[in-house]
């Protein structure tokens, strides 16, 4: 059981070398995720060292199987990749371009850089659509203003990852579009009904499920249609994360 729970945890740390926090927590917790940001991001070869030492801790330590190696590569305006790796379009440019092939090229492309360097999950690609102007925190990172192109462009940009060997993670469920505050420093509310939500901000993730979505990330954000108990955001919601996604959009991958 105490493995098990190991696995289900993702963990951060200082630096572009391992810790000998974070070797203890993969050998005696059995922690199964690493995450890296940009704190840890050195050149190519350092990244490669880095996540070769890492899965060599597992495998030494007895994971049944390799770790879970995240990092948030969205390009664009977030991006975690510096010195040595392509600088790709982000999810604005994209969507600008009208074309959704585009997404899926860049998708497969930054996939197979992020695998060649030991990463082997992606938080990314965003679903969430731009229909806020005063949104601070998703903007560009967007595929557009429109639910249809940002489900299209979204589906592409993931098929795309996931042909280069890469765990995708689509984010931010039920949707950080519509917002006016930064979930990172306060507790944003969207009002709108179901019968909204169904047609605007669940349908890229609809989509998405549908075609073979592998995570799913949540949203810290309070939606009073979809929560009864006030002020609890969607990551702690059984309604929404159980009644909603599992049960209701029938997605059964990964939860984060």
């Amino acid at each position: 059981m105490e493995q098990k729970i190991g696995q289900l945890m993702v963990f951060g740390f200082s630096g572009k070398v391992i810790t000998e926090e974070l070797k203890m927590l993969i050998r005696e917790h059995y922690v199964g995720g690493i995450i890296l940001f940009g704190r840890n991001i050195g050149t190519p070869k350092e990244v490669l060292k880095l996540t070769t030492e890492l899965q060599r801790e597992a495998k030494l330590a007895g994971h049944e199987y390799p770790l879970f190696i995240c990092t948030d590569q969205e390009n664009g305006a977030v991006r975690r990749l510096g010195e040595g790796a392509t600088v790709f379009p982000g999810a604005m440019l994209l969507g600008a371009t009208q074309n959704p092939e585009n997404a899926y090229e860049i998708g497969r492309a930054c996939g197979k850089e992020l695998k060649s360097l030991g990463i082997n999950w992606n938080l990314s690609p965003v679903l969430d659509v731009n229909n806020n102007a005063n949104n601070p925190v998703i903007g560009v990172r967007s595929f557009g203003e429109s639910a249809e192109k940002v489900a299209l462009f979204g589906e592409k940009a993931m098929k795309g990852m996931q042909d280069a060997g890469i765990i995708t993670t689509l984010k931010h469920f039920p949707g950080h579009g519509d917002t006016s505050v930064d979930s990172h420093l306060d507790l944003p509310v969207i009002d709108h009904s179901l019968e909204r939500l169904e047609e605007v901000e669940l349908k890229p993730f609809t989509a998405c499920i549908q075609s073979g979505a592998d995570i799913i990330m949540t949203a810290h954000i309070y939606f009073p249609a979809l929560e009864d108990e006030a002020f609890l955001p969607a990551t702690l919601s059984k309604k929404l994360i159980t009644g909603l996604l599992r049960e209701k959009l029938k997605f059964n991958g990964v939860v984060t």
